[in-house]
Parts: structure tokens; C-alpha cells; sequence
């Protein structure tokens, strides 16, 4: 207990222009591991993170979004994330986003959406944003990551987060590797799925019958096969082309599904060689046998 209380909470504030793109950055933060919390007041921030603190979960990772929209609660929020920044158990940053007037305006009309200040100023979206711009000075001034989003596309944005809060870009990108059988029906969850019902099978080994793609017998006689072999070789190159494009494109979750006839030899055979070669690539993967357990004697 005395270890996890000394270990300092990473917090992340994110703020800066409403329409600039700071739900985007949320939904990326969730994605690496952050606790986020959307639209707080920003005089609740110190309040909510020393309740995190507290928590019996010891929340390492906290994400905060704040909009600024009007002077009290500027100067409120101002004075907690200084006074937080010196706190020595907290690893506090601020991320500013913000982006050009235009863009802005053209967003919202695209969206339809209203301004937060929209009815403070009359529907004179001009004034609000020039109003919030001058507001978010002092806070802009502390901040620790700046980032302008007028060019950026979402897959931009998202792939400027992780760079900035992830050591590997793998870490942004969770991976299930599951085992099935077609007899069961196929995997419906998948995103990637590889029939090897074309490699010869166990089940007609009568001493291997009753073992499975876990145990080594089951994966030796599998993979004594050349045709075993060069598929796994294949697999491997496919993935290592395809991950770095699926995390490029900020997908968070992949699951790559083998299937076979009873989802007990051949596929699991490949769920535990695929699974163990992405763990050694530094991937974070996690192995599942759907029909491991149907069917046994």
C-alpha cells in the first residue's frame, strides 16, 4: 500500500479552443490508458483529483477536459493548475489546442453545432470565439504541449497524442488473438479472420486427439508441415504491414481470429504463435480459445 501512495499520478488538463479539437484528443487519451473525465468545471479540478487520489482504485492516469467560459472560472482554473504543477506527488501537463478563427467558424457550421458562449453573445459566433481566445491567454502561457489544429485531419490529431503521451506507438493499439471452430460458427467479433482448416489435422492422431493447440505435442505436429510453416511466415508479414497502418489510422482494437473445424488443434496452434510473436514485437496482446472447452470427454 505504502509503494502504490508514493507513486506520482500523471494528470493531463486538456483545453484551449472549443471546436479545435479537444474531444479528439479525449477519446485518444481513453484509448492509452487514461481515466478521463469530460467538461469539468474548472473549479472542481483540484477538488476532483485529490478525490482520485484518495480512491481505492489508485488511478495512475487521469485525463481532465476543461472549458474556460467565463472569468471566474478562467481565474479559478488558472490558480488550481498552478497550484497543482507544484504539488510533488503530481506529474501535471497542460495541453492547449487551439486553431484559426475560419476554421473554427467552418467547423461548427459543418457540425451545426452550438458555440458554449453562443447564447452569451447572441448567436455572433465572431464574438465568442474572439471573447474565449482572450480569455485562455494566462492558461495558454502555462502550458506545457501546444498543438494547432487548423490543418490537421482527426487520424493527424490522434497520431500527434500518441506520440506526445506514448513511449511506442504500439501501446495505443490493443490486440485479442482468438481461436474458434467453424462448426460453432465463425468469430462474428473479428476483424481479421484466417481459415486453417487447410493444414492437416490432429484430430485424426488418435494420441493427440484429446490434447490441444496449448500443449507442445499438438503444436509440433502442426507445425512439422512445410505448408504450416511458410503460412506462419506469411501471417507474420501481412501483420507486421498491416498493424502500423491500422494504428496509423488511430484504430485502438484489433482482433484477429483463426478458425479450424473444432477450434481445438490447428487454430489454436496459430492463436498462441501469432499471439507470442506480437507480444515479442512489444504489442499488447491478449490470447483467448472460444471452443476450447466444447465437446471434451
Amino acid at each position: 500500500m505504502q509503494e502504490q501512495e508514493n507513486v506520482r499520478m500523471h494528470v493531463v488538463v486538456v483545453t484551449g479552443m472549443s471546436g479545435s479539437g479537444k474531444s479528439v484528443v479525449m477519446d485518444v487519451l481513453e484509448d492509452i490508458g487514461y481515466y478521463c473525465i469530460d467538461n469539468l468545471p474548472p473549479q472542481l479540478i483540484g477538488k476532483f483529483v485529490e478525490i482520485c487520489r484518495e480512491s481505492e482504485n489508485h488511478l495512475q492516469k487521469l485525463a481532465i477536459a476543461a472549458d474556460l467560459r467565463s472569468g471566474d472560472m478562467f481565474t479559478d482554473a488558472y490558480r488550481t493548475l498552478l497550484e497543482m504543477k507544484q504539488q510533488a506527488d503530481l506529474d501535471v501537463k497542460i495541453l492547449y489546442i487551439e486553431a484559426e478563427d475560419e476554421v473554427i467558424i467552418k467547423r461548427y457550421k459543418e457540425t451545426r453545432r452550438k458555440h458554449p458562449l453562443d447564447e452569451r453573445f447572441g448567436g455572433c459566433l465572431h464574438n465568442a470565439i474572439a471573447y474565449e481566445r482572450e480569455q485562455l491567454l494566462r492558461v495558454k502561457g502555462i502550458a506545457d504541449y501546444y498543438i494547432e489544429t487548423s490543418y490537421f485531419s482527426a487520424s493527424q490529431l490522434k497520431e500527434q497524442i500518441r506520440e506526445i503521451f506514448l513511449d511506442n506507438s504500439s501501446d495505443s493499439m490493443s490486440i485479442k488473438v482468438t481461436s474458434f471452430g467453424f462448426k460453432y460458427g465463425v468469430s462474428t467479433e473479428s476483424d481479421l479472420v484466417f481459415d486453417v482448416r487447410c493444414l492437416p489435422n490432429p484430430y485424426y492422431i488418435p494420441e493427440l486427439r484429446h490434447h490441444t493447440g496449448c500443449e507442445k505435442c499438438v503444436q509440433e505436429y502442426v507445425m512439422s508441415f512445410e505448408q504450416s510453416r511458410t503460412l506462419l511466415e506469411k501471417l507474420k508479414d501481412l501483420l507486421d504491414f498491416l498493424i502500423p497502418l491500422y494504428i496509423q489510422e488511430g484504430k485502438s482494437r484489433l482482433v484477429i481470429a483463426f478458425g479450424c473445424t473444432g477450434g481445438k488443434h490447428r487454430s489454436i496452434t496459430f492463436t498462441e504463435l501469432i499471439g507470442d510473436y506480437l507480444i515479442s514485437k512489444g504489442m499488447h496482446v491478449v490470447k483467448q480459445h472460444r471452443d476450447i472447452g466444447k465437446d471434451r470427454p
